[in-house]
């Protein structure tokens, strides 16, 4: 949208199906002792692009005929069974036809991978609608911030989700949260790679605020107050204590600020825009205390980012 304008509906699915051998790869090659469940991270999506382009959402969805909605629990469990029967006997050669199990499965639950699809008239393969719609993978770049690393320096985040050992350069968390700031202000939007685990995160009031008292978080959520101090320790002893976690991706679109001038992040939520279950039409207002203290990363165009960084990077 940001490049044509033009909206095109592109198939999640697809780099869903195209993650999950690699996913299985990793698990088979560290003999059972990985991650192996559901989710991922921005890069991962960024490699599939890179490696298998893109497809609309008519040409892929992942669904049997009969479906109408995704749950991937009864997939990733028949996948997980299998691949542990293979990891189980170490005395024993691991068998070669580990692979082509795990493509059976993924065709059965998601559907067989394509080499070419029909779009408004026009036939693409998926690298050729990938050119087309002038994506370009290698300009998107993930930025983090932590004090156990060498700042402006990229490294691999150890959290259970980065199977595929994706970099992140390395920030200040003031620079880190300038350039979140600058992107959107140039009119990129960000992937953003939070914890979602705290009471005081709301889908349903559509808040994320980090109240000054521990008192009631959930209360925080209702109106503002005051928040907390975050620093750069702050965040790293949450993050090594395990009170910040990585949990969930979401999509920054904006920037606001509420009645006492507080900035808040426009996020956009994928858990639905059921009136009942949100209220803000499936989108979160994150205010900048949170996002400083529980954004686990980003990735972002490189267009978007400070040029100063970009230099120290």
């Amino acid at each position: 949208m940001r490049i044509s304008g033009k909206r095109v509906d592109l198939s999640e699915m697809y780099h869903v199906r195209q993650t999950y051998p690699a996913k299985a790869q990793n698990y088979i090659m560290r003999q059972g002792t990985a991650q192996f469940d559901q989710g991922g991270l921005a890069h991962d999506v960024i490699e599939t692009v890179s490696t298998y382009g893109l497809v609309p959402q008519s040409a892929y969805t992942g669904l049997s005929a009969l479906e109408l909605t995704h749950n991937h629990a009864e997939l990733v469990a028949v996948l997980k069974a299998m691949l542990d029967v293979y990891v189980s006997k170490p005395a024993r050669k691991l068998s070669p036809k580990w692979r082509t199990a795990v493509e059976g499965v993924l065709d059965v639950y998601l559907g067989e991978t394509i080499a070419s699809f029909a779009w408004h008239g026009k036939q693409y393969t998926p690298k050729e609608f990938a050119s087309f719609l002038q994506i370009d993978p290698s300009a998107y770049i993930s930025l983090t911030s932590f004090t156990h690393e060498p700042y402006y320096r990229p490294f691999i985040l150890n959290i259970p989700d980065n199977f595929s050992n994706g970099s992140f350069y390395n920030l200040p968390l003031d620079e880190f949260v300038e350039n979140i700031d600058h992107a959107l202000q140039q009119g990129y939007t960000i992937v953003l790679d939070c914890d979602v685990s705290e009471l005081s995160f709301s889908a349903k009031q559509g808040v994320a605020v980090l109240p000054a008292s521990d008192a009631n978080p959930k209360m925080a959520v209702l109106g503002p107050e005051k928040e907390k101090t975050v620093t750069a320790q702050f965040r790293q002893d949450e993050f090594e204590n395990y009170n910040t976690t990585d949990d969930h991706l979401m999509h920054i679109t904006g920037m606001t600020k509420d009645q006492h001038g507080v900035v808040y992040y426009k996020v956009k939520n994928s858990w639905g825009s059921d009136p009942v279950r949100t209220k803000y039409d499936g989108y979160i207002y994150m205010s900048r205390a949170y996002l400083k203290a529980k954004a686990i990363a980003v990735t972002m165009h490189r267009s978007g980012i400070q040029a100063t960084t970009l230099k120290k990077i």
